[in-house]
Formats: C-alpha cells, sequence, structure tokens
C-alpha cells in the first residue's frame, strides 16, 4: 500500500511520458488497449439508496435523496419515506440499516467471471457524497456514518471488492462522483468544494486502490475549468504507477461528454455509430441503476435482448457495461444473476467473435426494408433492439447479420437462426476461405456466388443450443484486406 495522498512514482521501464495540464496533452494520450478488448463489463450500483430501494418506476432509485429533499414525482418519495421510516428519518439514517450482512465479494467476483464481465465499474460514491470506503473527507463533513468501516458494513468495501475481482483477472473501475447535491461547501462555495474535497477525496481514492478504469459522473453544473479537470487528470497520468493500462471516461465538466476523454460514453441509448473514438454504453437491466423494489419482471430486458445489444454495439466498435443493483444485505437480485449467467453462457460458446474484435468495414447487413435512422449518442434515446433485430415494424428493415472481425477472421453473427443458407452479401471468398459455427465448432460448406459468400447451414433445431439467442459464424481468410 503505498502513502495516502501520494502515488508511488513511475516504475522501471514505464513510459517517461509527463502530460500537461490541457486537454491537447490529455487527449494526445491513446486509450489502453485492454479497454478496446474487453467489451463488456458489469457496472455495480450500490450505497445507502440501496436500503429504501424505491423510487416510481420510471426513475433512477438511487436518487432517492435527491427525490426526498426536492419532493419530487409530486411528492410520492417524501410520502413513501413518511409511511416507511417516518417524517424525521434522515437519509444519513439509513447507514447502520446497509448492513452488507450477506455480501461475499468472493461471490460477486465468481459471478462477474461467469458472466464473461472483463471489468467492473463500482459506485464508490454517488451524488450523496456516502463513500464505500473509508474517506477522512466523508467523515469530516458528514460524520461516522458515511464511514462504512465504523456504521454499516464494518469493512473497506472498495478495497474487498477490488481485490476479489483481481484474483480472477477482472480490471477494476472505480465510479466517482464530482459533486454532491447538499455538501455544505458545494452549495456555499464550489471553488472550495473542489479544493478541498473534491481533489484530495479523488487523490486518497485513486491512491489506495490503482484503479484499471475512473469512471466520473456528477459532472454537468460546473465547466471544466472550474472542477479544473485537465490539473487533476495530468496529476493522475503523471503519478499512477499503471498509467499506462489506466483509463478514463469523458465526465469531466459541462460540455466535455464526447470531446474529451479515454472513452466516450452514452445512457440507455443506442451508442455511437462507429469507432472513431473509444466508447462504451451503459444502462440498467430494468430502468434504474440502483436497486428499485418497484420494478417487476416487465421491467427488466430479457436475456435475449441483453444479448442482442451486447453484440450490437460491439459491432459497431464500442463496449457494453450493463448494471446491476445490489440489495443492502450484499445480495444481487436473483433476476439480475440469471440474466448474467445467461450472457456468460452464450459468450463462453461465442466470445471469440465479441473479446478483442474490432468494427468491420460495415457493422451490419440489413434486409429488404426502409433502414431506421436513430438519434445516436443522446441520453436515453429510443432504441428497442428486437425491432432492430428479431421483430421490426411493418416495412422496416432489420439487422440479419451483425460483423466484428479479429486477426483476419470475420464474424458474422445472426440474430435469428437464418434456416439452411446464410448469406454474406459482398464479402468474397478466397482458396483458404473456411467457415465455422462457433458454438458447435462445425466447419460448414459454402460457395462463392458473384460478390457473396453462401453458407450452407445444417438441419437442427436451434431452440435447443446454448447460443440460441444468437449464431456467431467464423469466415477465416476472405479475400479481401479489411478496412
Amino acid at each position: 500500500m503505498v502513502t495516502l495522498g501520494t502515488l508511488a512514482p513511475c516504475a522501471a521501464g514505464q513510459s517517461a511520458q509527463r502530460y500537461e495540464a490541457t486537454w491537447e496533452s490529455l487527449d494526445a494520450r491513446a486509450t489502453p488497449p485492454w479497454f478496446l478488448d474487453a467489451k463488456f463489463g458489469v457496472f455495480v450500483c450500490w450505497g445507502l439508496y440501496s436500503v429504501p430501494a424505491w423510487t416510481p418506476k420510471g426513475h433512477y432509485a438511487e436518487w432517492y435523496q435527491y427525490w426526498l429533499r426536492e419532493r419530487s414525482f409530486e411528492g410520492q418519495v417524501a410520502d413513501f419515506h413518511a409511511r416507511t421510516y417516518g417524517a424525521d428519518f434522515k437519509f444519513r439514517d439509513f447507514a447502520p440499516m446497509f448492513k452488507a450482512e450477506l455480501w461475499d465479494p468472493d461471490a460477486w467476483a465468481d459471478l462477474f467471471a461467469k458472466a464473461g464481465a472483463k471489468y467492473i465499474v463500482l459506485t464508490t460514491k454517488h451524488h450523496s457524497g456516502y463513500t464505500l470506503w473509508p474517506s477522512a473527507e466523508a467523515e469530516r463533513t458528514y460524520g461516522a456514518n458515511y464511514n462504512p468501516l465504523k456504521v454499516g458494513p464494518g469493512r473497506d468495501v472498495v478495497g474487498d471488492l477490488a481485490a476479489a475481482v483481481r484474483e480472477r483477472d477482472i480490471k477494476v473501475g472505480l465510479y466517482y462522483s464530482l459533486y454532491e447535491w447538499y455538501h455544505p461547501l458545494w452549495k456555499s462555495d464550489k471553488a472550495r468544494f473542489v479544493t478541498e474535497h473534491l481533489f484530495p477525496q479523488f487523490k486518497d481514492l485513486v491512491t489506495r486502490y490503482r484503479p484499471d478504469l475512473v469512471w466520473a459522473d456528477g459532472e454537468w453544473d460546473l465547466p471544466w475549468q472550474q472542477w479544473r479537470s485537465p490539473e487533476l487528470l495530468a496529476w493522475l497520468f503523471n503519478q499512477a504507477p499503471n498509467e499506462q493500462e489506466l483509463v478514463i471516461n469523458d465526465r469531466w465538466g459541462k460540455g466535455v461528454r464526447h470531446q474529451h476523454g479515454g472513452f466516450y460514453t452514452t445512457e440507455y441509448g443506442s451508442g455511437l455509430d462507429d469507432d472513431a473514438h473509444p466508447w462504451e454504453e451503459n444502462r440498467g437491466m430494468g430502468h434504474s441503476y440502483g436497486y428499485n423494489r418497484a420494478e417487476n419482471a416487465d421491467d427488466y430486458r430479457s436475456a435475449q435482448e441483453l444479448i442482442l445489444m451486447l453484440i450490437d454495439v460491439v459491432s459497431r466498435g464500442g463496449n457494453l457495461c450493463l448494471d446491476i443493483g445490489p440489495r443492502a444485505d450484499g445480495t444481487i437480485p436473483v433476476v439480475m444473476q440469471e440474466r448474467l449467467l445467461e450472457i456468460g453462457a452464450w459468450l463462453d460458446s461465442n466470445g471469440e467473435a465479441i473479446y478483442g474484435t474490432r468494427m468491420w468495414k460495415v457493422p451490419c447487413q440489413w434486409s429488404a426494408g426502409t433502414i431506421p435512422q436513430l438519434k445516436r449518442g443522446e441520453y436515453m434515446s429510443r432504441f428497442n433492439i428486437l425491432e432492430q433485430t428479431v421483430v421490426p415494424p411493418s416495412g422496416q428493415a432489420r439487422k440479419e447479420v451483425l460483423f466484428t472481425y479479429k486477426n483476419g477472421n470475420l464474424y458474422a453473427i445472426t440474430p435469428t437462426w437464418p434456416g439452411r443458407i446464410l448469406r454474406l452479401r459482398d464479402v468474397p471468398a478466397g482458396s483458404r476461405t473456411k467457415v465455422m459455427l462457433l458454438s458447435a465448432r462445425a466447419e460448414l460448406p459454402w460457395r462463392a456466388e458473384g460478390g457473396d459468400l453462401v453458407i450452407t447451414l445444417p438441419r437442427f433445431d436451434p431452440h435447443v443450443m446454448a447460443s440460441r439467442y444468437a449464431y456467431a459464424f467464423r469466415v477465416s481468410d476472405i479475400a479481401m484486406e479489411h478496412d
């Protein structure tokens, strides 16, 4: 463990690159390859809000404190709170109830490994200011209730989970909210908040746990100049012993998203169009990130939808970071476990077509019909993956094949079983071309027809296969260079 507040000097052999506190200098830094290869991560949204775990459907349960104090949704949260806990019960009073008494970080890590996740992103501090590690700044501001070693779990949640996932060779991402709704300095003097609270707390967090990924949020109320983000990031990159592997997102000030940062973020949308810059789509399985007891089975996306989302995002060069919201006792709701295990089962058979791949010259092959125009990159933009791939509205085209590429191999992934023939348009074959159905490890016959590759498929019931949600085909040694 290095001394708090100061990261260790650069290790021998590490790049001597020094970064200036400017976006020009920071943006010249390439995103480490591990993130481009990972493709699938798990977001973990857990904190004091996991105790009430309630908000009206269609809203984020992790915003419980804000909805409560601002009397949002015609006071529904405040009314629920008064009925359940009493009108005088404060948000900080949830701390003794956030016991995590059934939490097993090794069991979580095993689940993430079985799901095929290559990294996690843990909400170390959401906008309420409660921290999942023993932060001196949090305790000084809010009292012992905001120190998980002293109240509630009785342990360093960030440290314990980071150690568990690293044992499974899963990268550690730490979510950190720049702002806090009701911090006294945030309300009275934002410059002092940045200097006296944000900077030392952020430095403490990354010094203690040496994250592989830093996922900033809560940046939208101030421009980057007031957050002094380039200064903080230059410190991070210049001091981190793992600088060459360290990844950051793009949430560092109002207007910075999709302008600066190691990867761009989209949220509950359709992602971005291409791989011009690394990007990640993040979303919950239902509507909320934090566990919401108001949601039921109808609010959760099916395993089929989530797997197709992953494939679609990867075909356009992105990553999918899929959220789970554990309960306050530390257990992960069974429906969330089931979805992760279904994704993992599909990846176990077909992960070759996902991990380490890059965008092909075209991300997909459309069927006949009108190709829908999507609003890429917008927050909560309407996007129904099943309409895009399986059950399109009348007259609308669907993505009948999605493509990825790696090491000279083209991967064609179909959201439905194609029947006896799969035609890949504009994929000319060479004399050494081979086609394999990944889930069956079976080589398939093919023929060239014009500029197309026509594959003959076996007779079988696809619904009995482990890969029933989508079917991945490897086409090796195609007779053209990848652009």
